[in-house]
């Protein structure tokens, strides 16, 4: 099958199903919202305080995720995906470039415990970008988006919707904050139940969307592929890499790698279906977050077996400055 035919063949299952049910619209909203309620419920006090005594590693962890990560993601877009006929890879672009620019994932926080990272310091990292999102996302989406999308375009970046949309889904956030202040048993209850439904969304993924979405799946260009796994692949290396690179202990390196590679896919994917409500390239848009979703797991789960290799009784005699 040629590249055009195939292409041609995604756009027609595309407009022939939905991506997202109205169903699964509703439950991934609502698993959002209890996975960043459980993220506000995870943080005291004391760790913003810890964290503002030494603040190198969210220094760090913010400039590669708002900077390497909106770029990566921009690279890929122009380098692999605009090889493909434009009418395809224009929505397919919106959405990874969308990708590139989330927050980190609480999943992030899983994936570093079983690393042997900093799990105060992913904690931390995580709430940081995801308040700082609400800024951050849209400057940078805004931005790589005029240098892919010109001013005729068809295809426009709503700006403002994706601020309120995350303004709306930051609520949760602070709302568990707040319990967590006054109720340090729930608050941490939530938390258990935030990392839950975290993974519960990839079971999810797994067991319902692709079997479904199959036909959606084999008949995607190797290219999407390529730029769904490769956001995630690479910037875990290239964060992990600049890490090392600028002397920080390993335990951090190796955080902040997976801090930077794991977005929020959920995030994500929400903010497509509140501000694209309707449109006719939905379908297209969702295709990038929905891989990554689901590939990352696996990306993240084969960097964890390579980083459990780290010698602990080593790296206790290397001094952290963090």
């Amino acid at each position: 099958m040629t590249g055009a035919s195939l292409i041609h063949l995604t756009q027609t299952v595309v407009n022939e199903q939905d991506v997202v049910t109205e169903f699964e619209q509703i439950l991934l909203v609502g698993l959002v919202f209890v996975i960043m309620f459980g993220l506000g419920a995870g943080l005291t006090p004391r760790d913003f305080r810890s964290a503002l005594r030494r603040p190198w590693g969210l220094i760090i962890g913010f400039v590669t995720q708002f900077g390497i990560m909106p770029l990566l993601a921009y690279l890929l877009v122009i380098a692999v995906l605009f090889q493909l006929p434009r009418e395809y890879a224009a929505p397919v672009a919106l959405g990874a470039l969308l990708m590139g620019c989330v927050p980190a994932g609480t999943t992030s926080n899983i994936f570093t415990y079983f690393s042997k990272g900093n799990l105060a310091l992913s904690v931390i990292m995580t709430t940081n970008s995801t308040l700082w999102a609400i800024l951050m996302t849209p400057l940078v989406l805004a931005f790589y988006g005029s240098l892919v999308f010109d001013a005729e375009s068809d295809l426009q970046i709503p700006i403002l919707n994706i601020v309120v949309t995350l303004a709306t889904l930051l609520i949760p956030v602070v709302a568990g904050m707040i319990l967590r202040r006054y109720s340090a048993n729930v608050g941490a209850v939530m938390e258990l139940l935030g990392g839950f439904f975290g993974l519960f969304f990839i079971v999810f993924l797994m067991a319902t969307w692709v079997p479904r979405n199959w036909a959606l799946l084999t008949s995607t260009p190797w290219q999407t592929y390529l730029v769904a796994i490769g956001l995630g692949l690479f910037g875990i290396a290239i964060a992990y890499a600049i890490a090392r690179a600028i002397r920080m202990h390993p335990m951090n390196a190796r955080t902040i790698g997976l801090e930077t590679g794991i977005q929020n896919g959920p995030l994500a994917i929400a903010i497509v279906l509140l501000t694209f409500a309707g449109s006719p390239d939905i379908g297209l848009i969702l295709i990038v977050p929905a891989l990554y979703s689901l590939f990352i797991v696996i990306v993240a789960t084969f960097v964890t077996f390579w980083f459990r290799r780290a010698n602990l009784a080593e790296e206790q005699k290397i001094p952290n400055l963090l």
